[in-house]
C-alpha cells in the first residue's frame, strides 16, 4: 500500500540543468578542461558520482567554489517546472498523500527553488545536501525523509530520473518509477525501476491507479 510519496528535484519536477551546465562548461574552460554536453552532464550527475573529485581531482574543492559562484549567478531566474509537476503536487495535496523532495542539490538552494515556484506549501519535508549527510545512492536520505514523513519506505514510492535513485529507492525499500532522459528505460530497470515512463503524466496516472 502506497501511503507517501519521495521526489527527486531536478530532471524530475524542475528543469534546473541549464544553470548546472552552464556553470560546469565555464569552470571546465578555466581550468582548461574539455566541455559536456547537456546530456553528459544529466547522466554524470544521475549516476550519483558527481563529486567534484571525479572531474577536477586534487582540485576539487577551488573548482567546486567557482561552480558554485557560476552557478548562483542567475539559477533562480532560470529555473522552469517540468510538465505536470505543479499537478502532481496540488492532487498529492488534495488527496492527503504525504510528499517529499529527497534531492542530491544542497538543502538551501533546493529549499530557494520551491519558494521561487511557490510550491513550499504543497510538500511535508525537503531533504537535501548539507554536511555530513550521505547522497543518493545511498539510502539514507530517503530514510530520513520517510522518518520526517511518519511512514514506512516499504509504502512509499521514489520518483527520480536517475541511476541514483532507482538504486537509493531499492535499497531503502521503496519502489522506484524512472523517468526517461538522460538515461533509457532499460538502464533504469537495470537500476532497480519497477516501472518507467517518459513524462509526469505517466507517473501521475500509474499513481492515480493505486492510491
Amino acid at each position: 500500500m502506497i501511503k507517501g510519496v519521495l521526489l527527486d528535484m531536478d530532471g524530475t519536477l524542475v528543469d534546473a540543468f541549464a544553470p548546472i551546465i552552464r556553470a560546469l562548461n565555464q569552470t571546465f574552460s578555466e581550468y582548461g578542461m574539455p566541455q559536456m554536453t547537456a546530456q553528459e552532464v544529466k547522466r554524470h550527475t544521475g549516476r550519483g558520482d558527481c563529486s567534484m573529485i571525479a572531474l577536477f581531482g586534487e582540485r576539487r574543492e577551488e573548482a567546486a567554489i567557482r561552480f558554485l559562484e557560476i552557478h548562483d549567478e542567475d539559477y533562480l531566474q532560470r529555473i522552469k517546472p517540468l510538465d505536470g509537476a505543479e499537478t502532481l503536487l496540488r492532487w498529492l495535496q488534495s488527496n492527503a498523500i504525504p510528499c517529499a523532495i529527497v534531492t542530491s542539490k544542497s538543502q538551501s538552494r533546493a529549499e530557494a527553488q520551491l519558494h521561487v515556484l511557490g510550491w513550499t506549501d504543497l510538500l511535508q519535508a525537503v531533504v537535501g545536501k548539507i554536511d555530513g549527510r550521505a547522497e543518493k545512492p545511498d539510502p539514507a536520505p530517503l530514510l530520513l525523509a520517510c522518518e520526517m514523513l511518519g511512514i514506512a519506505a516499504e509504502h512509499t514510492v521514489m520518483v527520480g530520473d536517475g541511476i541514483a535513485d532507482m538504486k537509493a529507492a531499492n535499497r531503502a525499500g521503496s519502489r522506484a518509477l524512472g523517468l526517461c532522459d538522460g538515461f533509457t528505460a532499460a538502464e533504469l530497470t537495470e537500476a532497480g525501476a519497477d516501472s518507467c515512463f517518459e513524462s509526469l503524466t505517466g507517473v501521475h496516472a500509474w499513481l492515480k491507479n493505486r492510491l
